[in-house]
């Protein structure tokens, strides 16, 4: 039988979609360990059609008996009922990788290149497919609109995530003049974030290892009542749990750093679902911005 999530709301069975969909809207009711539990299932849901209760636990870190847990609290009978959605979509999944595996082994085989650069190339194309196959043009679209109908638009990024905060802010910006990275130069990002109320949106990246500062800040932002879009690399993120919207960018490489690419990709996408759902005076403006660039010098015409 069909059971009731911890919010009291039943939970969808019929997809891996639906189940996703009710785990995101009760993770932030359930307990720490079960959010755990809840979480790693959101990053990892191929995992869950071919592996054991026990191997999953261990991959997140909890006890066997908090994914059962888990499981009932998202309205399940058991685990097996709660796996059984992900084991038939991986039963009648066609493998959309063929081409760039090919492509891969083609690499390798040629021994031009140190093993590095095909690891890097493979981290690189599983985290932008990863990223675009959790979230959905449907999401992007509601986030779009947010910023869009906003008062203001802060986007906090710190450290290597600073650069990504401000290319999307001069990205945006050529359409609405309400789009501002945060920290500032000379600021923190609470300087800004303090003005943050519920006419405004507040887009927050952070990856693991998570800044202390990004985490306050969006604190405060959702407290303060504003919009919370989380651009992290996981569900169980501590700016994750309670937002409006997560965008999942994973960030896994072979180098010491994180990967950003896949959240740089995320912001593009986001802008250019801005542009398109802007008032259409947004291309006439874009265009104006252009030409008075080519006209003060700004783009370089070469000598002819």
């Amino acid at each position: 039988m069909t059971g009731t999530s911890v919010s009291g709301q039943s939970v969808a069975r019929t997809d891996v979609a639906g189940v996703l969909e009710g785990l995101t809207e009760t993770i932030e009711a359930m307990s720490p360990q079960l959010q755990k539990a809840a979480a790693f299932v959101l990053d990892h849901p191929d995992d869950v059609g071919f592996s054991s209760v026990r191997d999953l636990a261990r991959a997140a870190g909890v006890k066997p008996n908090t994914m059962v847990r888990m499981a009932r609290a998202a309205g399940f009978d058991g685990f097996e009922d709660f796996r059984d959605p992900f084991r038939s979509e991986l039963k009648s999944r066609a493998s959309p990788f063929t081409y760039r595996a090919q492509w891969l082994q083609d690499l390798s085989a040629g021994g031009r290149h140190e093993p590095l650069y095909v690891d890097i190339a493979s981290s690189a194309f599983e985290n932008l497919e990863q990223m675009f196959a959790a979230n959905s043009a449907a999401e992007m679209r509601s986030m779009a609109e947010r910023v869009v109908n906003s008062r203001q638009t802060y986007v906090i990024g710190v450290g290597a995530n600073y650069a990504l905060a401000h290319n999307f802010e001069y990205l945006t910006r050529m359409a609405l003049e309400h789009v501002v990275a945060v920290p500032r130069e000379g600021n923190s990002p609470m300087d800004d974030i303090v003005r943050a109320g519920a006419d405004d949106v507040v887009i927050a990246i952070t990856f693991e290892p998570y800044r202390s500062e990004v985490v306050e800040a969006t604190d405060a932002a959702r407290r303060q009542g504003a919009a919370v879009v989380a651009i992290t690399d996981s569900h169980g993120s501590p700016i994750a749990v309670g937002c409006d919207h997560v965008i999942i960018a994973p960030g896994e490489t072979p180098q010491f750093f994180p990967s950003t690419l896949a959240a740089a990709a995320a912001l593009e996408l986001l802008a250019s679902f801005i542009v398109a759902d802007a008032d259409p005076e947004v291309v006439s403006a874009i265009e104006r911005f252009h030409r008075r660039r080519y006209d003060l010098g700004v783009y370089w015409k070469g000598n002819g």
